[in-house]
């Protein structure tokens, strides 16, 4: 048992041990509810351990973000730091509106199956019967299923196979740059249109794509550090042009939009469970570069053993992100950022959200050591 586990134990053995006792002076008063008691026992250990640890990543890398725990509706932490815009010293509230990079995957993923339970294709379904460019000798054979779990073979669309579709794991944005692609050809609407449809039936009210935001809210993207911040030109409509793209990485959302989103993902209001279940089902297996061998699902990533977790990084120029939920919980952990040092490499841009990866995966596992014990 870890450390924090097992102070955790000290305090739940202590609470039980409070209310083992038969209360002999107050016979006619109103029963004690010990597991809500034990549960927010539990919830105030969580929001001190998240509050120290947390706190020191900021401190540590003087993050320029946002970082939010929620514990289904409940936040258990949430912090702010640093400028939307260096420019004007704005600073990061509740409402900045950030670039989630490869997060958007997911929204992609899922508007695929959304046409599948609308019967409009079936993820079995080869790519070229939907899509002219993919009728050749090179492409023909790749399935809606391979572009979803990065097993097509695809790199750069026009290019050659990397490998033989289905048998390997290449990351592809055009893949998914593709879906977006079927997903028009199918509805008859343009991308923006289809996630705009998604946006509202899942309650998010302040997610755009780049290409259609109006808002005022939007974290500008920087490169280099905060002393010395270079923008990025041509933020946010640069995420739709055809070096990112809309399906991909150029999606646009809030810490509270995205909680919303995990909610109501994994709460099951937006896929059929049997649909929810093709969505997160380990297809493939991904040895990421900076968070190590994982899961892939469609659109989605997954801890390989415990804690049982879903979700996504997500980095386009500046904008470094990453967004997990942890279903036995029902927690919710989402980190959003607005300027990267790439000379240091994305490894070092990345090191404040694999830390509080390893806080929150670290607490998961804690807490499902204790619910195995009582």
């Amino acid at each position: 048992m870890t450390k924090n586990a097992y102070s955790l134990f000290l305090l739940i053995t202590l609470t039980f041990s409070l209310f083992s006792c038969k209360n002999e002076l107050v016979t006619a008063s109103k029963p004690v509810d010990k597991k809500a008691v034990i549960d927010s026992t539990i919830m105030a250990f969580q929001k001190t351990l998240l509050e120290q640890q947390i706190d020191s990543v900021f401190k540590k890398y003087d993050f320029n973000g946002s970082i939010a725990v929620f514990k289904d509706s409940l936040p258990l932490y949430r912090k702010e730091n640093g400028y939307s815009d260096f420019k004007t010293k704005t600073k990061i509230d509740s409402s900045t509106v950030f670039a989630i990079g490869s997060v958007s995957k997911q929204f992609t993923a899922v508007l695929i199956l959304l046409q599948m339970e609308q019967g409009k294709l079936n993820v079995t379904d080869k790519a070229s019967r939907y899509l002219k460019e993919f009728q050749t000798k090179e492409y023909e054979n790749i399935t809606i299923h391979q572009l979803l779990n990065h097993t097509s073979g695809l790199n750069i669309f026009g290019g050659k196979l990397m490998f033989k579709s289905g048998s390997d794991f290449f990351y592809s944005n055009d893949g998914f740059n593709t879906l977006g692609k079927i997903v028009e050809a199918v509805s008859g609407k343009s991308f923006d249109e289809n996630v705009k449809e998604l946006f509202n039936k899942a309650g998010m009210k302040n997610s755009s794509t780049g290409n259609i935001f109006e808002g005022k809210d939007f974290a500008s993207a920087y490169l280099g550090n905060g002393k010395n911040p270079v923008i990025v030109p041509n933020m946010p409509k640069r995420l739709g042009g055809k070096d990112i793209g809309t399906p991909a990485g150029g999606i646009l959302s809030t810490i509270d939009d995205l909680h919303i989103w995990n909610n109501a993902l994994y709460g099951g209001k937006i896929l059929k469970p049997e649909t929810l279940k093709q969505f997160i089902s380990k297809s493939a297996e991904r040895h990421h570069a900076i968070l190590g061998k994982m899961g892939y699902g469609y659109g989605i990533m997954m801890n390989i053993g415990k804690p049982e977790s879903y979700f996504h990084s997500g980095y386009v120029k500046g904008s470094p992100s990453l967004n997990i939920y942890y279903p036995q919980t029902k927690t919710s952990v989402i980190i959003l950022s607005n300027i990267a040092d790439e000379e240091k490499g994305k490894s070092s841009t990345f090191r404040p959200h694999v830390e509080v990866k390893k806080i929150t995966d670290n607490l998961e596992n804690t807490l499902f050591q204790l619910k195995t014990k009582h």
